[in-house]
């Protein structure tokens, strides 16, 4: 059995601390806040960062530098013989697809998964990648289980304010302002490559109630249907929708088809 080593980004919530428990490598992530370098846990706790943001500071994020990367795997190939790298989202960050060109250098020893996660599913992740490591998978079995189940989870958020999706250029000026005046409080969806407005893909919400009901992930969904999981997961989530395609996911739901009749409505109202 090879001895993998597993490693990360502080992006998953996975502490320096924690990490040294469960024998793996945390790399923190860089932030810029008024002009000044701070890695997350390292030189910034939590508790000073929301500080920072309560007072307005200027605050920018950046990847962990190449050089850094490389150090840190040159130094676990001396100990390990394979690597599985988990990095956050591709779509969020560019880190994941540097992270992929660093390790065309590695010979196959470094493998890193672009499973499109962050926080509690990035952690879930390493969590399994430790587990399929103990179970004598190689790195490339990891990757590619970890990848296989990349769309089977979805982390839902909501802000207090609208300030910092203003400021991060995920909302206009406008749409911040009339947000305001009208106390709303967006729910953003995180699934895949994308970060994106719950409104938008709230699509079916009997689909979702009904699968978290059953406990269904939608690679089950999927299977029970007959539909490739991007399918199905694009149905649900209202990005996409056929009658062939609904009709066979509310037989497996039993849930109504006339529910995506008000989805196709709102999609068309929302201006999509």
């Amino acid at each position: 059995m090879k001895k993998i080593a597993i490693v990360t980004d502080s992006n998953s919530g996975i502490t320096q601390a924690q990490a040294k428990r469960l024998g793996i490598e945390v790399i923190p992530m860089p932030f810029f806040i008024d002009g000044k370098l701070y890695l997350e846990d390292i030189t910034l706790t939590q508790e000073e960062f929301y500080q920072h943001l309560t007072q307005d500071s200027d605050i920018s994020t950046s990847q962990p530098a190449p050089g850094e990367i490389m150090e840190l795997w040159d130094r676990l190939l001396e100990e390990y013989e394979e690597i599985v790298h988990i990095p956050m989202s591709s779509g969020l960050s560019s880190s994941c697809e540097t992270a992929m060109a660093l390790a065309a250098d590695y010979d196959g020893r470094v493998r890193v998964v672009n499973n499109q996660r962050i926080s509690v599913t990035q952690r879930q992740s390493v969590l399994d990648a430790m587990e399929l490591a103990a179970e004598g998978k190689s790195a490339v079995e990891i990757q590619e289980r970890l990848e296989e189940e990349k769309l089977d989870a979805s982390i839902y958020i909501t802000v207090d304010t609208l300030k910092y999706l203003k400021k991060g250029g995920r909302i206009t000026a406008a749409a911040a302002a009339i947000g305001t005046v009208l106390n709303l409080k967006p729910v953003l969806q995180i699934q895949g490559e994308k970060l994106d407005a719950f409104a938008k893909v709230r699509g079916w919400k009997q689909a979702k109630k009904a699968m978290i009901d059953l406990d269904m992930t939608t690679k089950e969904l999927a299977e029970k249907a007959g539909l490739s999981r991007e399918y199905a997961s694009a149905v649900v989530n209202g990005r996409i929708y056929t009658e062939p395609a609904v009709k066979a996911i509310s037989d497996v739901l039993n849930i109504p088809e006339t529910t995506c009749s008000l989805m196709v409505i709102n999609s068309i109202m929302e201006g999509w």
